[in-house]
């Protein structure tokens, strides 16, 4: 409904010609080479808004992107802008905008009878796909092989990256596992059981649902069918995307048109997750020649000299897209290249530097402290805490590590799939006196029954626990009927794992139960339980209480990061730790051209991170606690190969070597003069 004034406006107005372009841009495919800091979220919603304007449908925009976060708030600020510009009550919303794997787990729903899925499939996260890999694994005898065979995690990885990539076993081992490759025909029964096992729970694991989702449009009808329910598809973050998302996207828009893809070549850092650059770098081959390329170089974020130091930077790239950030912020300070003794020496400088910088105004949490590995802030982190510096460290343990956290999703997936053997075989767990072999003996008594709340009322109950299995019949026997609404069932579920809480982690002191108070307060988020399980696995909170420390009282706390997690961030003072050759490339990604050119467009993704400051810190000495005793016990390192001598030139050089203090030996009380020359001399004598 329209409002009765208001100020309306033009939502494009601030944007600068190039951004203006690609709002504007018609329904030919259309490549955004947005570079960091150049305002790609505010051209990607201004389109979005430009589009509706023109008379599109909202509800026929699909939007893709790589976190729920960054889709909710792609689809908000557009939103926003058409509210402004037709003087609407409420900014409308976009239906379909979400994640790669959410759209795919909606649209499987919605499909699932005409592709052979049971519609209440269960969707499992990384952690419970590596537990059901393990018990495949152990099923097939490979625990206990005579030779090494890969652990669960391995495993997993080598199938996810098969997924993703569409490569062939084989290749994959070659060329990410080599040490497995004598393991190739076992592997291969391994993950055949692994899928058929998936299959016979209803249940799709993370890399599944895209594989489904390709599948699905493989099938030319059901591909036409989705490709007609929107009229334009839009994609953040292109570079990262992987070969089965290039193989989506082909499929819904054969000819390109209505398709918008926005990225930088130039942050592509996620090879390790089967991100191909290719694709962004081959749109062009993939979509034919009429697609439109634009690029936004002007930068809104760091000052010149930062910008130019990673202009340099990217110079020598093996390959890209060629652009150069520009901005119109006066500043006459040079990134600074800092040589530092060693490790110790680096951590003493940032601690430093980091409570200079507060005492001129810019809080801690202004600042960061960014590295290619998180064990690389390992003595950093000791001299903050030693200096009573506040720091919070970004990565870790996740909310669905948390044991309780799996537990009470456990009971859920198992009361919406009687399928899920693997929730079954946890919950049943949790009864007191029940271990692995007697939840087996369940789980195989309830393998392919029609009704499983009736042929789990009918087995025996375990000795010991007689009122707690009633309790359990009776809790899935309600949540597979479905009469209670959501999220109250939730809270059942709560009631009834309360005293197995309490008995199993008796000294929690109710940091557990807080957990569990929050899952339920964000399930009220939610329209039913499909929906919150869905969401939560595709998009976990980040901590959780039993794995934190003690609350934050404090006002102010210096930011610590790995590179990969600060992507999209920004702040006013970055430092990158370890800029040497063995930390950046790192030893094990130096070995093509392919991987160099990633570890180089890591630190490019780094010193964009920067506002104002940059500094990038090279320690000249690593200690090694491994090296032999009677050896040096340190590395030495060089400056990274990266930093070229242009790139030098445009950085301000410092060192923190101390400086020699002479002293007078003959002048010192107390010290014995040693002619070290004769008493060597003499030892030949």
């Amino acid at each position: 409904m329209l409002a009765p004034l208001a100020q309306r406006h033009d939502p494009l107005a601030s944007l600068n010609p190039e951004q203006l372009a690609a709002a504007r841009h018609g329904d030919a495919p259309l490549l955004l080479i947005a570079g960091a800091g150049s305002g790609k979220t505010l051209t990607l919603a201004a389109r979005v808004a430009q589009l509706v304007l023109d008379g599109a449908d909202p509800q026929r925009l699909l939007l893709l992107s790589f976190s729920r976060r960054a889709a909710q708030a792609l689809s908000h600020r557009a939103g926003q802008m058409l509210q402004q510009s037709l003087g609407l009550r409420a900014a409308p919303e976009l239906p379909w905008a979400g994640t790669f794997h959410a759209i795919a787990a909606r649209l499987l729903r919605q499909y699932a009878a005409n592709i052979g899925l049971d519609q209440n499939f269960s969707i499992i996260d990384r952690s419970d796909a590596e537990d059901l890999m393990a018990l495949q694994r152990q099923a097939l005898g490979l625990a206990a092989s005579a030779k090494r065979f890969p652990l669960k995690g391995t495993c997993l990885a080598i199938y996810s990256r098969c997924v993703n990539t569409q490569a062939p076993l084989a290749e994959v081992l070659r060329q990410h596992f080599p040490w497995c490759l004598d393991s190739q025909e076992p592997l291969q029964r391994l993950l055949r059981a692994y899928v058929a096992e998936k299959q016979a729970q209803a249940t799709l694991d993370y890399d599944d649902l895209l594989l489904a989702w390709q599948q699905m449009l493989a099938e030319p009808t059901l591909a036409a069918h989705q490709a007609a329910r929107f009229d334009h598809i839009l994609v953040d973050e292109y570079q990262d995307t992987n070969r089965l998302q290039a193989a989506i996207l082909q499929a819904l828009r054969p000819h390109g048109r209505g398709l918008t893809v926005v990225g930088d070549d130039a942050q592509s850092i996620y090879a390790f997750r089967a991100a191909e650059v290719r694709n962004i770098l081959d749109f062009e081959l993939s979509f034919g020649p009429g697609v439109r390329r634009l690029t936004l170089e002007r930068n809104y974020r760091s000052t010149q000299p930062i910008l130019d130091a990673s202009n340099a930077l990217m110079a020598s790239a093996g390959q890209g897209f060629a652009k150069r950030l520009w901005t119109d912020k006066a500043a006459s300070e040079r990134p600074r290249l800092v040589r530092l003794a060693d490790e110790i020496d680096q951590a003493r400088w940032v601690a430093d530097t980091a409570l200079a910088r507060r005492e001129q105004g810019i809080a801690l949490k202004s600042q960061a402290v960014l590295m290619r590995t998180s064990h690389h802030s390992a003595a950093l982190e000791l001299e903050l805490a030693r200096r009573n510096i506040p720091f919070v460290k970004f990565g870790g343990l996740k909310f669905l590590a948390a044991a309780h956290i799996k537990d009470l999703l456990a009971v859920l997936r198992w009361g919406s799939n009687p399928c899920s053997r693997l929730a079954a075989f946890r919950v049943v767990q949790l009864l007191p006196g029940v271990g692995p072999a007697g939840a087996r003996r369940v789980v195989d008594a309830l393998h392919g029954a029609a009704d499983a709340a009736a042929a789990l009322q009918s087995l025996p109950a375990p000795p010991g626990a007689r009122l707690e299995w009633q309790a359990l019949v009776a809790l899935i026997g309600g949540l597979q009927a479905g009469g209670t609404d959501w999220p109250a069932e939730l809270g059942a579920v709560r009631a009834w794992y309360q005293p197995h809480l309490q008995r199993r982690h008796p000294d929690d002191h109710g940091l557990r139960a807080a957990d569990l108070a929050a899952l339920q307060t964000l399930a009220e988020g939610y329209a039913s339980r499909e929906r919150f399980l869905t969401g939560l696995t595709l998009d976990p909170p980040e901590a959780s209480s039993d794995l934190a420390g003690p609350p934050l009282l404090d006002e102010d706390y210096l930011i610590l990061s790995t590179i990969h997690s600060a992507k999209g961030q920004e702040w006013t003072a970055v430092s990158v730790l370890n800029v040497v050759d063995g930390c950046m490339p790192a030893d094990l990604a130096a070995g093509s051209a392919a991987e160099l050119d990633e570890e180089r467009r890591l630190l490019y993704v780094a010193m964009t991170r920067a506002r104002q400051h940059l500094d990038l810190l090279v320690p000249l000495r690593f200690h090694v606690s491994q090296q032999h005793r009677h050896g040096d016990r340190h590395l030495y390192g060089g400056l990274s190969r990266f930093v070229t001598p242009e790139v030098q030139a445009l950085c301000e050089a410092l060192s923190s070597a101390p400086a020699a203090v002479p002293v007078a030996m003959g002048d010192a009380p107390g010290l014995a003069q040693l002619d070290l020359g004769a008493r060597l001399r003499g030892l030949w004598q």
